[in-house]
């Protein structure tokens, strides 16, 4: 019988608990009140970050509408403020960000395979004290001439978009139309798309690895190791191999 109650008194709107509670006890209330629970809408409180905010709360310059890939609205020296100057630190940080990808691979990769012994290749801080094919100086002045050329053709095509798509010596060979700073063809062996994830994916990248590449020559600096070296010292004593006590050995007195 008092199961029975109880079955109706679940499955039935009762408009007074003190009542059925009177009745059946404090645990039949206890039911009443969690079937109503279980019975009431979920609600899900999902926070979106506003495109445009490096910091939340914080407006964002009107020329960084969040239109760019990877506008954050970060710019607190107002450095962009010119649409010349925009388009320009575009590209600046774009090609910047893309070398610093390179560049922190190149003192990765060698320090790794060094170390488990398939190459011996010097750190990168040593890497110019090897004796190559040809001197240091004149390797300089050749590097020196053909990144000019490079940089003079680039900002050419940011000026003018799509005016150094052909090669100059040979006129056969020519890019397909492209985006400032996306030229695609042999540029773009693996074919990704030049579409806004994408971008995004690679700024975020390249900011990661400019500020690493300036990580590591700090951490060079201060302790004369290379990046895993650095990191296979803090990994076997977390506790005291760390930033802070290099700075106290440092500046000890």
């Amino acid at each position: 019988m008092a199961s029975a109650a109880v079955h109706a008194s679940l499955t039935v709107s009762c408009p007074s608990i003190s009542k059925s509670s009177f009745l059946l006890g404090s645990n039949h209330a206890r039911l009443s009140k969690s079937s109503r629970m279980a019975a009431a809408p979920v609600r899900i409180l999902k926070v979106v970050a506003k495109k445009g905010e490096w910091l939340p709360g914080l407006e964002s310059p009107a020329y960084l509408n969040g239109s760019l890939p990877g506008d954050n609205g970060f710019d607190p020296l107002g450095l962009a403020e010119d649409p010349a100057n925009l388009n320009w630190y575009v590209q600046a940080e774009l090609v910047n960000g893309r070398w610093a990808m390179v560049g922190v691979a190149g003192m990765i990769a060698p320090e790794l395979l060094t170390k488990i012994g398939l190459i011996n290749a010097p750190e990168w801080y040593d890497a110019g004290k090897v004796e190559y094919f040809a001197p240091a100086k004149t390797l300089f002045v050749i590097e020196f001439i053909l990144f000019h050329y490079v940089e003079i053709r680039r900002w050419q095509d940011i000026k003018y978009p799509g005016s150094v798509n052909q090669d100059p010596l040979f006129k056969s060979f020519r890019l397909p139309p492209n985006e400032v700073g996306y030229p695609g063809g042999i540029f773009n062996p693996l074919n990704f798309p030049a579409n806004v994830e994408s971008k995004e994916k690679e700024l975020a990248n390249g900011r990661l690895a400019m500020l690493a590449f300036l990580g590591f020559v700090i951490q060079h600096n201060l302790t004369g190791k290379g990046p895993l070296e650095n990191l296979a010292q803090h990994l076997s004593d977390p506790w005291h191999n760390t930033v802070i006590q290099t700075l106290e050995g440092l500046y000890s007195f």
